[in-house]
């Protein structure tokens, strides 16, 4: 009786599942429960904060200021601006005397990063310190020296003119030469750092082998050599040019009117004729510049890449 009783009773119906939580709230919830996560969001809250306040902020308030007319409405005049007369001159100057810095940079630093990769480490470490050592000296006291090395009774035309050089002494302060040839002394170290650092980690095997098969001097370099080195170029390059779009010092003190670039202008629109509008505009054209350097290094990488992956595979 207990057992038919039993089998007759209705079973009762399973419960309806739960609705599961959507995936983002489920990764979300799982995440902030872990208790490492909670931490490093707690460390990290500082330093976004810091960044919000001395970065995004200032570069936000710029841009807002660029947009700004005299009258407080919004307008694309500063820009207009900055595209026509006298400022486009200036912007195109700093364009090209921040290329010309970047390609002697490369030039000097390759040879000097070359030559100090083949020494051996105890020579090699005391050369990258004379290299080094003078970026931590004052720009300022650097660029100074410089004045006095080149002026017309400085010690590089005093030596031109006892040898006799045909139009000695010459012109060598306050005009693009002088311009090129400070920049390209603070942009030095940081060439030779970048292009070292690569020299020194090429094996030095494959130059070996492909001269065991036969190729020349020239050869090697060309074909092996220079591609190993390619992204150091890359990168050194386009670094030397950043910061060369910015830089103020040596430009302002070595050169002439026709050597104004962008950071002198920003520096008299503010201090001397107090147009705010026009200088954020300015920064923030060099702002976009430099970003499109970065875009431009980040392709250059990705091109190398996909050239070296595709050598690879055939």
């Amino acid at each position: 009786m207990t057992m038919a009783g039993t089998a007759l009773a209705p079973t009762p119906a399973p419960a309806a599942p739960a609705p599961a939580p959507a995936p983002g709230k489920r990764g979300l919830g799982r995440a902030l429960s872990d208790r490492r996560t909670r931490f490093g969001l707690l460390n990290a809250t500082p330093v976004v904060v810091y960044l919000l306040i001395l970065f995004v902020y200032p570069i936000f308030s710029t841009l807002m200021l660029s947009l700004k007319g005299e009258e407080g409405g919004f307008t694309l005049h500063w820009y207009t601006d900055a595209f026509q007369g006298a400022n486009l001159e200036i912007l195109l100057t700093t364009l090209r005397i921040s290329a010309e810095t970047s390609l002697l940079a490369l030039v000097v630093g390759f040879v000097l990063a070359s030559a100090i990769s083949r020494l051996k480490p105890l020579w090699a470490g005391l050369a990258m310190l004379v290299v080094v050592v003078p970026h931590f000296i004052s720009a300022l006291v650097r660029t100074y020296g410089w004045i006095i090395l080149l002026g017309d009774n400085g010690v590089v035309n005093n030596a031109l003119t006892d040898m006799h050089v045909p139009g000695a002494p010459v012109q060598l302060l306050y005009n693009e030469i002088g311009v090129v040839i400070g920049t390209t002394a603070v942009m030095l170290p940081y060439t030779v750092l970048l292009l070292f650092a690569v020299m020194k980690g090429i094996d030095r095997r494959l130059l070996a082998a492909a001269a065991s098969m036969g190729a020349g001097r020239i050869t090697i370099f060309r074909r092996v050599y220079v591609p190993l080195v390619a992204p150091g170029l890359v990168n050194a390059g386009v670094l030397c040019f950043i910061l060369c779009l910015g830089y103020y010092l040596t430009p302002a003190l070595m050169g002439g009117e026709k050597q104004t670039m962008v950071a002198s202008l920003i520096d008299e629109q503010v201090m001397k004729q107090n147009q705010w509008n026009g200088a954020s505009a300015l920064g923030i054209i060099l702002l976009l510049l430099t970003f499109a350097g970065l875009l431009l290094l980040r392709l250059l990488k990705s091109a190398g890449e996909a050239l070296r992956n595709r050598g690879t595979a055939s």
